[in-house]
């Protein structure tokens, strides 16, 4: 599993998780106008608070999936994850009121927390040391193609069928990924006595400099994601954008995001990890605040271009950082800790940003968020300065 080719238990993992990421791409273009259209919410917190309660969720199960990986095993916790996908299409379709969508997207956060948390690392275990930046890549790229098919073809479906048929897609993406996790094997061991996560939370939380560096950027990145996904698709219907056109804007930025960690994944494997991460931080600001200005459609898929592409050059990177740096006996525990606040950037920047734009309006909202980025790298590049580029690769 750890030669020079990569095995087909490693690809049979990156198909898996094609469906992980369509699970939330289900959601990505039609749940932001449920809110408004169905449920008739007014733009604001309210609203945006399916992004908060699946991000908080996920950033909690992330926790306590990577202590249970390292305990128990990799394969029960995958498996156990895809019996959960099955009522979140239910509740979407069915949903009488607002409160049962943020409750069933409880369910999607644990829910993406054990499939996802699993399928990489599973593929960094199946790739071995050398190959971690191209383990995450691909996986990344695997899930968030799954995000941008699914979230287009969502938004292409919604003239001919209206908003809530196409969420019916979720019961083929259960079917598929439940089949294909139970053909899955075990990929790593289980440590007879891994450290505990009170031992490794302070770790990547504050005290190791790297790992905490590599959190915060993740912090970042999502943060951002949590603002583009509640705000994106009522940002472009307000400036007069076709449904279909704001679907294409949308599905253009996690379709480049996805693609290009397969690049910057891997290349972080020789150039190393800090410079690619921050860099990809910064470049997500610049191209948030692009996007919050763009009038028409040409500038907007511009910029979600950049967006996605600094999105790519962050995301795998980041993992691989802190896999570097783990052992292995505790590096699902690491991993989940840095996810759990990779994670927690949705909910803080899905609320912040239904704050702002309640009070400034959605365009300015963009904006406060992509300043807020931009100190959030800086910070992060200069605490990471002390530990050389060379320890990271």
């Amino acid at each position: 599993m750890t030669g020079p080719r990569l095995s087909s238990l490693f690809w049979l993992l990156a198909l898996t998780n094609l469906f992980v990421g369509g699970m939330v791409g289900l959601e990505r273009t039609l749940v932001p106008l449920l809110a408004t259209r169905v449920f008739h919410l007014a733009l604001s917190g309210a609203a945006l608070a399916f992004i908060a309660s699946f991000g908080i969720s996920k950033a909690f199960g992330n926790l306590a999936v990577g202590a249970l990986a390292d305990r128990y095993g990799r394969l029960a916790v995958l498996r156990a994850g895809w019996l959960l996908a099955w009522p979140v299409p239910v509740v979407l379709l069915l949903a009488q009121n607002w409160t049962a969508v943020i409750l069933v997207n409880v369910l999607l956060g644990v829910q993406q927390a054990l499939t996802w948390s699993m399928t990489v690392n599973m593929m960094i275990d199946a790739a071995g040391p050398g190959k971690r930046g191209l383990a995450t890549g691909l996986n990344e790229l695997a899930g968030y193609l799954g995000v941008s098919v699914v979230a287009f073809v969502t938004g292409l479906l919604v003239a001919p069928l209206g908003l809530r048929p196409p969420l019916a897609l979720g019961f083929g993406i259960a079917l598929i990924g439940t089949v294909l996790a139970f053909t899955t094997v075990e990929t790593g061991r289980s440590a007879p006595h891994p450290p505990a996560l009170s031992q490794i939370f302070p770790m990547v939380t504050w005290q190791d400099r790297s790992l905490s560096s590599a959190a915060l950027l993740g912090f970042a990145t999502n943060f951002k994601d949590g603002a583009v996904w509640g705000l994106l698709p009522l940002v472009l219907v307000a400036r007069a954008f076709a449904l279909p056109q704001v679907a294409a804007v949308a599905s253009t930025y996690t379709l480049v995001w996805a693609l290009s960690q397969a690049v910057f994944g891997p290349l972080s494997d020789r150039v190393g990890r800090r410079t690619l991460a921050a860099g990809g931080v910064l470049i997500q600001a610049l191209s948030l605040w692009g996007l919050s200005l763009a009038g028409t459609v040409p500038l907007a898929f511009f910029a979600a271009i950049l967006l996605g592409t600094g999105t790519g050059m962050a995301y795998p990177t980041l993992m691989a950082w802190v896999a570097d740096v783990s052992d292995p006996a505790w590096r699902a525990t690491a991993l989940g800790v840095y996810r759990f606040w990779r994670d927690a950037g949705y909910a803080v920047g899905a609320l912040g940003a239904g704050v702002l734009a309640a009070t400034l309006g959605a365009t300015a909202a963009l904006s406060w968020t992509a300043l807020g980025i931009i100190l959030l790298a800086l910070t992060a590049w200069l605490r990471s300065a002390a530990r050389p580029v060379a320890e990271l690769i």
